[in-house]
C-alpha cells in the first residue's frame, strides 16, 4: 500500500486530533480539501487563524466571545440573580436557542471525569463559587449533560452550593418532543416520571 505524500499525511494526522474524527474521516476530509480550489482552502485556513486570534474566553462566565466581558455578561437586561451552569460553550448556545432563559451563565469548560484525569481543579469551579458569593445569586441551575460525568458534576456542585443558602436546581430530563413512549428506554421514562409537574 502506497504511503501518502508527507503533506497529506501531516494533514490527515492533524485532522484526527479533532473530536469525532477517526483515520478514515480524516483521510476523506484531506482528499476533499485537495479537490478544492486554493482560494477555498486559503479561506478555511484564514478562518481558523482569525478564530484563534480574535476569540477569547469571557473572564466572568468563560463562554467564547470576541470581547471581554461577553455580550451576555455585559447585558443589563439579563437577570444577574439567576445563573445557569453548563459544561461547554456549545451547551450555552443550545440554551440560548430556546429563547426562554434570561439569566446569566457559567461555563465549566468540561465535566468531572476521574478516568480522564479531570477533577474540580481542571474545571471553573472555584470561579463559580467566587461568582455566586460576590454577585448575590439567588438560584443556580445545573444544566450539565445527562450522562455519568454530567450527573457527577451536578451532584458535586450541588453539594458545594447548597450551604451558601441559595436555590440549586437541575434541568428536567425526559422524553423528546415528538418522541414515542414505546421507543424510550427505561432510564429516560423513569426520569420523565420523576420530572413530572402539575398541569
Amino acid at each position: 500500500m502506497a504511503a501518502h505524500p508527507p503533506a497529506v499525511a501531516r494533514l490527515i494526522e492533524a485532522l484526527q486530533r479533532l473530536p469525532g474524527i477517526g483515520p478514515k474521516t480524516a483521510q476523506r476530509l484531506a482528499f476533499h480539501l485537495l479537490k478544492q480550489s486554493a482560494a477555498n482552502v486559503q479561506d478555511l485556513a484564514d478562518a481558523l487563524i482569525e478564530m484563534k486570534a480574535r476569540v477569547v474566553h469571557c473572564s466572568r462566565c468563560f463562554n467564547v466571545a470576541d470581547a471581554d466581558p461577553c455580550g451576555i455578561c455585559d447585558d443589563p437586561a439579563r437577570d444577574a440573580g439567576l445563573l445557569c451552569v453548563v459544561e461547554e460553550p456549545n451547551d450555552l448556545v443550545a440554551m440560548e436557542r430556546t429563547g426562554e432563559y434570561r439569566g446569566r451563565y457559567h461555563v465549566l469548560l468540561g465535566a468531572l471525569s476521574p478516568l480522564d484525569g479531570i477533577g474540580p481543579d481542571e474545571l471553573k469551579v472555584r470561579e463559580l463559587l467566587a461568582r455566586v458569593e460576590a454577585n448575590h445569586v439567588r438560584e443556580v441551575i445545573l444544566a450539565t449533560n445527562p450522562n455519568v460525568e454530567g450527573d457527577a458534576t451536578a451532584l458535586y456542585l450541588a453539594k458545594l452550593l447548597r450551604p451558601l443558602g441559595l436555590r440549586v436546581t437541575r434541568i428536567a430530563r425526559g422524553l423528546p418532543v415528538g418522541g414515542d413512549l414505546e421507543y424510550a428506554d427505561e432510564v429516560t421514562l423513569s426520569r420523565a416520571l420523576e420530572g413530572r409537574r402539575e398541569m
